[in-house]
């Protein structure tokens, strides 16, 4: 069996360094099960003197392979012209592989490096540890050198927006100020690669591919990139900086993936958008979330934080060392500096987006935008009008809480792919539910989702409705069956009490029945992910209208009569 699990060419900043590098993947099951004798010859072959090995197996050896696989690295380029290089070693969650971690500049003979690491673990079973080192390190030496990094020095300013839940719709508001601003506008999210509001190439562009095409653009003025985790871990940042970097907040989604386990974990891998944000710039961050406001220990720029609370013990600690920060003060967005009086931007009221106010997410999407906007250097009362012209519907956020009128009965559209998103989607429908009306959830979950994760977006979506339906997404069962996902979000409702209710085979089948049986001032709810063109087509095909600014105003009164 050979140690090398995987070999990844990261192209630009990434978990591991600020700039391109190889990540290995490696299986150690050798060295953790080698005699002591063998352990030792490893060591002291690599150069590593007076070493405990530990007992073969035992965590105290794990820990000996992750000290002596770095030295290997470095041993393998020393011997081969190398003198300095940095390299990071991690271990995973399976106690028989661990990560390790070098920057490189030429493509070719860093992954023959790599694939020399793995050569010599693969020997340590036998009695030639030392002529696999010297030959590893020759055939290194031999390799061709290969092309350099990708990695793009921005020529315009960019604002890069990264976090679980609402870097979409934020990086969208952040475009639009700047499209307001007479810019000619490139950002890239998970639809696609827009140029001046129109969509170019769709797909999911949230990685370095994206950022490439927006700044390969020659009209580009400024760039607005989306930056997933997917793209940070398998490819690095296609970018060597940005001007302004927002993380709108951290909680758990896509984990058990790439190694990244745990919420923390996860956190440390966002943080790496602000890490390379200029030193002259600003990291914009939401003080509100302690994983997300503790990125303030690892950045070079100056921080800028966003709170709902203008009270928040963290705006008193980031004003207190000369940062901003932007909040809400008596319905007000309201940005503070230090030694001043709050500025007053513009009412919630007035920010379609935040359904005068009663959408907490889009609240805090609201003060990220206008912090980024104001810290990338847009004139303020350009942000105020950006601010109040975009609007929750198919043409600037699309498939993000847009409203409907089918009839008398309001129909809402979000992704809502994690339990934040879930509880959000809900928390906009009772906003808008008349007295005694019904709320009707179409529920559906991706398949690369953990099981618990899925199993609780099932017991939310049954716990906080009152008729429950499924809507699979045929395009992203990744691997799982339908029966499979049913199963699972039906073990969810089932825990508060929920056993019966149908399940259909796509987004556009499960709205059309919740409609179907909708009754006047009811609300109803998709989870749409995987069909957003369908469902507006069978919106518009119903006789549905999209909700404008005065149409939610009078839903949100009508609510909380």
């Amino acid at each position: 069996m050979t140690s090398l699990v995987e070999l990844r060419v990261l192209e630009g900043p990434n978990l591991y360094f600020p700039r391109a590098a190889i990540k290995l993947t490696l299986d150690i099951s050798a060295l953790a099960a080698a005699p002591d004798e063998v352990a030792q010859r490893f060591a002291k072959r690599i150069g590593l003197r007076n070493v405990r090995t530990g007992a073969a197996e035992s965590g105290f050896r794990q820990r000996f392979a992750v000290r002596a696989v770095a030295r290997l690295v470095r041993a393998i380029a020393a011997e081969s012209g190398t003198q300095r290089l940095a390299v990071r070693v991690r271990t995973t969650s399976d106690q028989h592989q661990i990560v390790v971690a070098f920057p490189w500049r030429h493509r070719e003979r860093a992954q023959e490096m790599g694939r020399g690491v793995a050569s010599v673990l693969d020997a340590v079973p036998g009695t030639d540890i030392e002529s696999a080192v010297s030959e590893a390190a020759e055939r290194v030496r031999a390799s061709e050198p290969g092309a350099r990094p990708h990695t793009l020095t921005p020529r315009v300013p960019v604002v890069a927006v990264t976090g679980t839940n609402g870097k979409t719709t934020t990086s969208r508001m952040i475009a639009h100020i700047a499209r307001t601003d007479g810019k000619l506008v490139g950002w890239s999210n998970t639809d696609g690669v827009y140029i001046d509001g129109e969509l170019v190439e769709a797909g999911d562009y949230s990685g370095p591919s994206g950022a490439g095409r927006v700044l390969a653009h020659k009209e580009v003025e400024f760039a607005v990139t989306e930056t997933a985790r997917g793209g940070i871990l398998l490819k690095g940042i296609g970018l060597t900086r940005n001007d302004v970097s927002v993380v709108t907040n951290v909680s758990a989604d896509h984990l058990g993936l790439q190694g990244i386990d745990t919420i923390d974990q996860l956190a440390e891998v966002k943080s790496v958008v602000p890490q390379i944000t200029r030193k002259d710039g600003w990291a914009v961050l939401n003080a509100d979330d302690p994983r997300v406001f503790a990125m303030r220990g690892v950045i070079k720029a100056q921080p800028w934080v966003f709170s709902r609370d203008p009270d928040s013990p963290a705006i008193r600690e980031v004003l207190s060392a000369g940062g901003r920060a932007t909040t809400v003060i008596d319905g007000w967005v309201a940005v503070l500096a230090p030694h001043g009086d709050a500025d007053p931007l513009v009412e919630l009221v007035d920010v379609p987006m935040t359904l005068a106010g009663l959408s907490r997410f889009n609240v805090e999407n609201t003060l990220a935008a206008a912090s980024a906007a104001l810290a990338i250097g847009i004139p303020r009362d350009v942000v105020v009008e950006g601010l109040r012209t975009f609007r929750p519907d198919a043409e600037h956020n699309p498939g993000r809480m847009n409203f409907f009128s089918v009839g008398e009965v309001s129909v809402v559209i979000d992704l809502a792919h994690n339990e934040a998103g879930l509880e959000a989607l809900l928390e906009i429908m009772n906003g808008v539910r008349r007295p005694g009306a019904r709320l009707l959830l179409g529920l559906g979950v991706v398949g690369d989702r953990q099981d618990d994760l899925i199993e609780k977006l099932g017991e939310i979506a049954a716990r906080d409705s009152d008729v429950l339906a499924i809507g699979h997404k045929e395009k992203y069962l990744r691997g799982r069956s339908y029966d499979e996902l049913d199963d699972l979000m039906r073990a969810g409702a089932a825990r508060v009490g929920v056993t019966s209710f149908a399940s259909y085979p796509t987004e556009v089948a499960a709205l059309s029945a919740l409609v179907g049986q909708a009754l006047p001032g009811d609300v109803v709810g998709l989870m749409c992910h995987a069909e957003r063109e369908e469902v507006y087509a069978w919106i518009a095909g119903a006789g549905g209208t999209p909700d404008d600014n005065a149409t939610l105003a009078a839903k949100v009164r009508a609510a909380s009569a």
